[in-house]
């Protein structure tokens, strides 16, 4: 053969340490994983639960907005679908899990 097999060797101070060293090399992702749960999918948790809560409760003559972006006015309301009039005389099903937002009764009119 031409080129002979090189092998790696271990230094003799990296051999022996122990698990500690290798913890603290582990340490700062530990760290960015309980940094990232806290200010990342917490908080993402709680809004979920908030917006499946309010799906769930929602009710004829709330003001709602769908993913697509549909603003309307609940004037119906089944087990898995929810009539929403976005117009004057213009009503419209959507599924229930497609409700982005939902405004309770009492919210503030468009200047129409």
């Amino acid at each position: 053969m031409l080129i002979s097999p090189a092998y790696a060797q271990v230094a003799g101070g990296a051999a022996q340490q122990g698990g500690f060293a290798s913890f603290l090399g582990l340490a700062p992702l530990f760290l960015v994983f309980i940094v990232f749960y806290f200010l990342m999918i917490r908080p993402q948790q709680r809004r979920m639960k908030a917006l499946q809560n309010a799906v769930a409760s929602v009710k004829k003559g709330d003001s709602v907005v769908t993913a697509g972006g549909v603003v309307g006015k609940v004037t119906k309301v089944e087990d898995a679908f929810v009539e929403v009039e976005i117009a004057a005389n213009t009503r419209i099903r959507v599924v229930k899990a497609t409700l982005a937002e939902v405004n309770p009764l009492g919210g503030k009119p468009a200047n129409d």
